[in-house]
């Protein structure tokens, strides 16, 4: 009941900044948990003047084109077993899909973890094992554990294809792009578990936006919202957080030893944004038995030297605008009709934390 109340306040409080602030507001979250969990319960349309947006925050979906056809390419191989993620299965790369590769007789495997990935390495002796290691900052720490796990056994067949994305530079770059109309950021818990809060003040001092990292539960995110609005209404930017039983300013220190350790900075490409510099993580010279990139060199020679175009969006997708807030899943023609959770198009509608998928399930606007 004394939480009931507490929300009540924070709703209460939320309407009365919106009057007093006098016009809409749009935000950002930035992580697929939030978007799901904004709709699980009701938030998107519970208060008239926000506009709530999806950014960049799904790993499946910002997974580029260029990324999945690396992928199918090492799967070609004929001695790979290739470990993925079980939501990578159905991502669209200018060679089809994880899924179409197997059906066609690629050793894919489904796993639960890098450390599944790691004991079918153990297990198979006649195979090359590939990690398909996606994600942002929150997975990379235990990649970068199984790659030291590894060279500390002397696993021979085992090897990391990193994707990886950092979240940080995707965002400056998202502040950068013509007609982005956001007023406050939603961040995500999860990553900020890892990489702390001092990584995103430039989104504060550099771009006058306010920022609040935000837990996963309806009063988290309803009293993310209020802090946000808070903001606004005093005409203040900081980076605050909310969900303060989970991040410290300085992040996990450990886990960040272990991901400079293993991994460097470099350039990525982000599926609906394009290359950002500095934005992904490659396995350092240190550990090059156990990059993939390395070892299967020549079977991704034109997806590395870049001579491969990068795939574009399927006709008709809305994929990019989506991720980049220009959109909302229900502006693309193809929602509902052509692009549903069981025929997905586009990369948004694969995942269940992608915001096309999340519009479907929770029946959003237009359906």
């Amino acid at each position: 009941m004394a939480l009931n109340k507490q929300i009540e306040r924070q709703v209460e409080g939320i309407r009365r900044l919106l009057v007093e602030i006098g016009r809409p507001v749009n935000l950002m979250e930035v992580c697929g948990t939030h978007t799901v969990s904004i709709f699980r319960h009701g938030l998107r349309g519970m208060f008239e003047g926000i506009r709530f947006l999806s950014g960049p925050g799904c790993p499946v979906c910002v997974t580029s084109g260029r990324d999945v056809d690396g992928a199918v390419l090492i799967s070609r191989e004929s001695d790979v077993a290739l470990a993925t993620f079980g939501d990578m299965m159905r991502v669209p790369g200018s060679l089809g899909n994880l899924d179409y590769a197997r059906a066609c007789g690629a050793d894919i495997r489904i796993v639960y973890s890098a450390l599944d990935a790691l004991q079918m390495a153990r297990m198979e002796k006649t195979r090359r094992v590939v990690f398909f290691s996606t994600g942002f900052e929150t997975t990379a720490p235990g990649a970068a554990a199984i790659i030291h796990e590894a060279r500390e056994e002397g696993i021979g067949n085992f090897s990391v294809y990193s994707v990886h994305k950092l979240v940080p530079p995707a965002l400056r770059a998202l502040l950068s792009t013509p007609g982005i109309d956001v007023d406050g950021f939603l961040l995500p818990g999860h990553v900020s578990t890892i990489i702390g809060v001092r990584p995103y003040e430039f989104i504060a001092a550099d771009n006058g936006k306010p920022a609040v990292i935000a837990g996963f539960s309806a009063e988290d995110i309803i009293g993310a919202t209020l802090m946000l609005l808070g903001q606004i209404r005093r005409g203040r930017a900081a980076v605050e957080v909310q969900y303060r039983t989970a991040v410290r300013a300085e992040g996990n220190r450990k886990a960040l030893a272990m991901m400079e350790e293993c991994f460097e900075p470099d350039s990525a490409e982000w599926r609906g944004i394009g290359a950002i510099p500095a934005s992904g993580l490659r396995i350092r010279e240190g550990f090059a038995a156990f990059d993939a990139a390395r070892v299967f060199a020549r079977a991704l020679e034109g997806v590395m030297s870049g001579r491969q175009s990068a795939p574009s969006e399927p006709p008709g997708c809305s994929c990019g605008d989506v991720l980049r807030g220009l959109k909302i899943p229900t502006e693309c023609r193809l929602f509902g009709k052509k692009c549903t959770p069981e025929s997905p198009v586009g990369a948004c509608m694969v995942s269940a934390e992608g915001s096309c998928a999340a519009y479907y399930k929770y029946g959003g606007p237009g359906r």
